[in-house]
């Protein structure tokens, strides 16, 4: 079916399914069921997700009623930070009348199967991580009222973002390490297409290169810790001067990292010193304790959900990043000798 250059009507899904328009109201509304057949149902879905077609909101609010259901779209569940997330915006959710549905999109990132017969039908809005936002598309998600969260502002798909201040989180770091003295820097990059992790490199590289005498060399790894490890001990088997600070994406890498120094007989923080992002439970849980910046993952969601409700309330969210806190621990100290 070619798509309309307008946007495409009840009319329209009416036609190309060969029903009324009242059939497609009772369908997309969820309300067929003992009125048409589940064949004419799968006939009007097929036919809405072709043309593309979006409902009119506001109009389908005033006769039906919200459903008072959030998606939040997140990545695969690998980190305790996407369930602070949904937990925080749970939390908001709940105080005003709403519920939150988690969705990860699978692999962590890429396309996803729709979950609804109609996201339209069965939702008033929806959150969603820019590392899932592929997964918006194929549940027409970003056709709905939509919040970005780890997103550009300016390239954002949604009617708004809410940002972590990652960019600070990274300055901090680097300027933890070079006020030890370190000058050589190996980032352990997220191997991941996504905005956040394209600002942990832009702003490492900027407070590491003001500093006369220093190099930032990358490797690049997948987020699982034996990713980690291998790319870890292949940047470090390299012939180049070893870096005496290696500054990891998330903890997860960090961890990684601590089983390819100690196959290569390194020690943390005595031949070099490690540096995570997110403070997960794991960055305690590994020895040294890891220096790592502090995410408030449940505050996250939380101001996720507020700017949910101001977009659906026509209000302008809040627009200020979150803080976040570099916390010093044992595998940071001064570099040995060369």
């Amino acid at each position: 079916m070619a798509r309309s250059s307008t946007r495409p009507t009840s009319r329209d899904v009416a036609h190309a399914a060969g029903v009324s328009q009242a059939a497609v109201s009772l369908v997309l509304g969820d309300k067929w069921r003992g009125r048409v057949s589940q064949a004419t149902a799968e006939r009007v879905r097929r036919a809405a997700e072709e043309l593309g077609y979006r409902p009119n909101l506001a109009a389908r609010n005033l006769r039906l009623g919200r459903t008072r259901t959030v998606l939040l779209v997140v990545p695969a569940l690998t980190t305790e930070f996407f369930a602070g997330v949904y937990t925080g915006a749970a939390r908001v959710a709940a105080e005003h009348g709403f519920g939150v549905v988690l969705y990860p999109s699978p692999e962590g990132i890429g396309p996803a199967r729709n979950p609804f017969a109609s996201a339209q039908a069965a939702l008033d809005g929806v959150i969603a991580s820019s590392m899932a936002a592929d997964a918006l598309t194929a549940i027409r998600g970003d056709q709905l009222p939509l919040v970005m969260l780890d997103s550009d502002p300016a390239g954002s798909l949604g009617a708004a973002t809410v940002n972590l201040d990652i960019a600070d989180g990274v300055r901090q770091v680097a300027d933890h390490l070079l006020g030890l003295g370190h000058r050589r820097f190996l980032h352990l990059a997220a191997d991941v297409a996504s905005w956040t992790f394209e600002v942990r490199a832009r702003e490492l590289g900027a407070r590491v290169g003001a500093v006369p005498g220093t190099s930032v060399r990358t490797a690049r790894a997948p987020i699982s810790i034996e990713d980690a490890r291998a790319a870890t001990e292949a940047a470090l088997s390299a012939p180049e001067p070893r870096p005496t600070a290696l500054v990891c994406d998330d903890d997860k890498l960090a961890a990684g990292a601590y089983k390819a120094l100690r196959r290569l007989g390194l020690r943390v923080p005595d031949d070099v010193s490690v540096t995570g992002l997110d403070d997960l439970a794991l960055a305690t849980a590994i020895d040294p304790e890891l220096t790592t910046v502090r995410l408030d993952a449940e505050l996250f969601g939380e101001r996720g959900m507020h700017a949910l409700l101001a977009v659906l309330e026509g209000r302008a969210p809040v627009g200020e990043d979150i803080p976040v806190d570099l916390v010093v621990r044992a595998s940071t100290a001064p570099p040995g000798p060369s």
